[in-house]
C-alpha cells in the first residue's frame, strides 16, 4: 500500500516508522514544510515541502500529522485524490470542518481513522472495562498538565496559535469518558486562563471543562501547558461510581512533558466498599509500539473493509465536547451541545 506521511514532528515521525516497519506499507513520500532531522530508517524516502507534492505520488493512504488547522483541508484533499486517511487528533479545529471531513469520507466511501492512541493501549482498555463493571452513573476526574519548557514549550506555543490545550489533549480523555458511560453528552462548561505573555491574548494555556451526560454522569478534564505549570497531581485519572472507583496509580511521577508518561498506566486501583484490589499492568507498550498498533489498525481496516461509522461518530462527539468548552470560555456561559455549530 502506497503511503504518504504529512507532518514530521514527534507523531509524524513515529507513524512513518510504523509504516516503514509494516510489511504491507510502502512509503512513497514524506511531507514537511521545513527541513527536519529524521531517524536513519526514514532518510531513504522522497521528501517534499508541499502537501500537493505528496498527493502527486498517487498514495493509497495518507497519514496527516500536521498542525490542527490544516487537518480538515488536507484530509478532504487526500480523500478526493483517492486515498484513505489516518489523521492525528483533533480531527479539525471546528465542528463544521470536522463534519465536512466525515461527510466526505462517507460520500466517497473512504476509510477515515482518527489517532486516538489510548484506544490501542491495553491498560487503558482495562481501565474502561473495570469502570463499566462498576456501573454508573459516573464521576470522571481527569487531567494532564505539562510543565513544558525549551523545545516542548516552543511546540506548545506553536500549537496554541490555532488549538487550545483543552481541545488538543482533551479529546483523548473525553473519548474515554464517553466509552465508559456510553451516554449522550448534554451540556459543557469551561474556564480558562492565559498564564503567559508569549501566547495570543485570545488564547489560554490553562483550561478546564465540565460535561454533563444524560445518564446523570459528570466529568471534568483539566489541561495546562508551560514552564509555570505545577507537577503536583498533574496526572489524575479517576472514575467514581455508586459502587466504587477505579484509578490509575502510576500518575504523579514527574517529567510531565514526557510523551511516554502520558499513556503509561502502571497499575489500577479498584476500590469497592468491601475492599480494594490492585491490578498490576506490566510490560506496557511505549509510544512507538502504540503508533505501530494504530497504523496496523489503519491498514487492517482497509484490507478488511471495516465499517468505521461508529469510530467517526465517536471522534466527532469528543471533539464537539472540547470545542464546546472553548465556546463556553469565550462567552462565559455553559453550552448546550444541541446548540453548538
Amino acid at each position: 500500500m502506497r503511503v504518504v506521511v504529512a507532518g514530521l514532528g514527534n507523531m509524524g515521525r513515529s507513524h512513518a516508522l510504523a509504516y516503514h516497519n509494516h510489511p504491507e506499507a510502502q512509503i512513497v513520500g514524506l511531507v514537511n514544510r521545513s527541513d527536519v532531522a529524521l531517524p536513519a530508517p526514514l532518510q531513504e524516502y522522497p521528501r517534499f515541502t508541499r502537501f500537493e507534492q505528496g498527493l502527486a505520488q498517487n498514495p493509497d493512504l495518507v497519514c496527516i500529522a500536521t498542525y490542527s488547522d490544516s487537518h480538515a483541508d488536507f484530509a478532504i484533499a487526500a480523500m478526493e485524490a483517492g486515498a484513505d486517511v489516518f489523521i492525528e487528533k483533533p480531527l479539525a479545529t471546528t465542528v463544521a470542518d470536522a463534519e465536512r471531513v466525515v461527510a466526505t469520507a462517507k460520500r466517497l466511501n473512504r476509510k477515515l481513522v482518527v489517532g486516538y492512541i489510548l484506544r490501542h493501549h491495553p491498560s487503558w482498555q482495562r481501565l474502561i472495562s473495570e469502570a463499566r463493571a462498576l456501573g454508573g452513573p459516573y464521576v470522571f476526574r481527569m487531567n494532564l498538565n505539562q510543565q513544558s519548557d525549551g523545545p516542548t514549550w516552543e511546540t506548545h506555543k506553536a500549537l496554541m496559535q490555532t488549538t487550545s490545550p483543552l481541545v488538543d489533549c482533551g479529546v483523548h480523555y473525553v473519548d474515554v469518558m464517553c466509552q465508559i458511560t456510553d451516554a449522550k453528552p448534554l451540556r459543557v462548561s469551561g474556564m480558562g486562563l492565559r498564564l503567559s505573555d508569549e501566547i495570543a491574548p485570545d488564547m489560554y494555556n490553562y483550561g478546564q471543562l465540565q460535561v454533563w451526560f444524560d445518564d446523570g454522569s459528570l466529568g471534568w478534564y483539566e489541561a495546562g501547558w508551560g514552564p509555570m505549570m505545577s507537577e503536583t497531581a498533574f496526572f489524575v485519572k479517576d472514575v467514581v461510581s455508586p459502587n466504587g472507583s477505579v484509578s490509575i496509580t502510576d500518575g504523579n511521577k514527574g517529567a510531565s512533558d514526557d510523551i511516554d508518561g502520558h499513556t503509561s498506566v502502571g497499575g489500577l486501583l479498584v476500590h469497592r466498599p468491601e475492599g480494594d484490589s490492585l491490578i498490576d499492568l506490566p510490560d506496557e507498550p511505549g509510544h512507538q509500539a502504540l503508533c505501530d498498533a494504530e497504523q496496523a489498525f489503519m491498514l487492517d481496516t482497509i484490507s478488511k473493509d471495516t465499517d468505521l461509522t461508529r469510530h467517526m461518530n465517536d471522534a466527532l462527539q469528543s471533539l464537539r465536547i472540547c470545542i464546546a468548552a472553548d465556546e463556553s470560555i469565550r462567552h462565559g456561559a455553559p453550552v448546550d451541545l444541541g446548540d453548538l455549530k
